[in-house]
């Protein structure tokens, strides 16, 4: 069962296990990897831009980490395989990243309303009458782990590829649409950042996460012929689908199952040669299902655009 997993998100969730097991007895300089991993507030001494990507890897105890692997691994399978390994995980660390910049906005906001921002950094205060703390260390204590704001972006994308796909989530007894799924999810969270301060928890990541995913596949649709195409795959399965559903189709989509090539010698030759066609076709769209687009080869894709524009 885990060879099915496609390579992107099988080896993400080895990376994310392995770096929770050795976070847990593995020490550089004094400090431990969730010390020098986690994302720090920009202003604070212990930033550093890496951060950015390492925190994505870090997290804060087991049911943490098993419910993001979940997620990913769930909704992670479906997206890589449609996507392709690259785009995925392109999107996977943009998400993260976004998160992560959502997160350090709202740190800011928050240290700037407290006026910290605007002292110095080896400034002696009072913290809550009870220890004195220069304002670097109390910035240091900020900081943010975990997949969530990655995985929430894969959330989207699933809810925004497939929005009608109905999902069963505890405790509900029916089924949902994945699209109402994913904008129950998203107001949760927002009213979870409203109002649970100080709950320990990055809801803004979160939101963060998803919030740059809806931007980037916005852009990708925008632009279908940039480098990672969003719609390609749906395209080459539906256009393939209306070639050989038997029906023709005419008007605003262009597209019209009547062939027109020549047919040369006697019936069966020309039925061998067109069955010859349709089988070599569904080999490539069977390993784009497994493997996603861009798994094919330059051939196979020439051969698949070919049967698409195919008249």
């Amino acid at each position: 069962m885990f060879r099915n997993i496609p390579i992107v998100t099988r080896n993400l969730l080895i990376i994310n296990v392995l770096v929770y097991l050795l976070a847990s007895v593995v020490e550089l300089g004094g400090k431990s990897l969730t010390d020098w991993g986690a994302l720090h507030f920009f202003m604070a001494s212990d930033f550093h831009v890496y951060q950015f990507i390492t925190y994505q890897f870090l997290h804060g105890g087991f049911t943490h980490l098993f419910f993001n692997m979940f997620a990913l691994w769930m909704f992670g399978c479906v997206i890589e395989n449609v996507w392709g390994p690259k785009k995925f995980i392109f999107y996977y660390i943009f998400c993260g990243v976004g998160a992560g910049l959502c997160q350090e906005m709202v740190q800011y906001i928050s240290f700037a309303a407290d006026g910290l921002t605007s002292l110095d950094p080896a400034q002696v205060l009072n913290v809550n009458g009870q220890r004195l703390m220069t304002v670097d260390q109390i910035m240091n204590l900020s900081s943010t782990i975990g997949a969530s704001g990655a995985v929430y972006g894969i959330l989207l994308a699933f809810g925004m590829t497939f929005p009608n796909e109905r999902i069963f989530i505890f405790p509900l007894p029916i089924p949902i649409k994945a699209k109402w799924f994913v904008a129950v999810y998203a107001i949760i969270e927002f009213v979870s950042a409203m109002s649970s301060v100080g709950d320990g928890v990055a809801h803004m990541a979160h939101i963060g996460g998803m919030l740059f995913g809806f931007l980037l596949i916005l852009y990708w649709r925008k632009r279908p012929n940039s480098h990672f195409n969003f719609d390609a795959t749906r395209q080459f399965f539906d256009r393939w689908s209306r070639n050989t559903s038997g029906t023709s189709r005419t008007g605003n989509t262009g597209w019209n199952t009547t062939t027109t090539h020549p047919r040369t010698g006697d019936d069966l030759e020309y039925n061998a040669r067109k069955k010859a066609r349709q089988e070599e076709i569904d080999k490539i769209l069977d390993k784009i299902r497994v493997s996603g687009y861009d798994s094919l080869s330059k051939e196979e894709k020439r051969r698949l655009f070919e049967a698409s524009h195919e008249k």
